[in-house]
């Protein structure tokens, strides 16, 4: 058996809102755990209670992945500045990196 290969690169990955979704779907999660709460009868005489449960985790892992995903905008961001700065900076030596009188 031979050992498979790419033939191309693969592609960059998709960036896209990454915070308003996961909130979104952290508020998806809360509305569903509330729109079946009333219900809890029913889904108990069922055996179906671990459907509001699911929800209700949902929601609460929502709100660790809205932390953590600030936190990594916020990381991207702050390197994206730092690498403006650099950029704007003369190399060493250059009249770009003396000061003005």
């Amino acid at each position: 058996m031979t050992k498979w290969t790419p033939t191309h690169e693969a592609p960059e990955p998709l960036e896209g809102p990454v915070v308003p979704t996961i909130v979104g779907g952290t508020v998806l999660w809360f509305v569903l755990f509330l729109v079946q709460l009333p219900f809890y009868g029913w889904f108990d005489d069922h055996g179906h209670t671990w459907w509001v449960w699911t929800c209700l985790a949902g929601a609460g892992l929502g709100l660790i992945g809205i932390w953590y995903v600030r936190g990594r905008d916020a990381a991207i961001k702050r390197d994206a500045a730092a690498r403006d700065a650099e950029g704007t900076r003369g190399a060493p030596g250059t009249q770009a990196d003396r000061p003005t009188a």
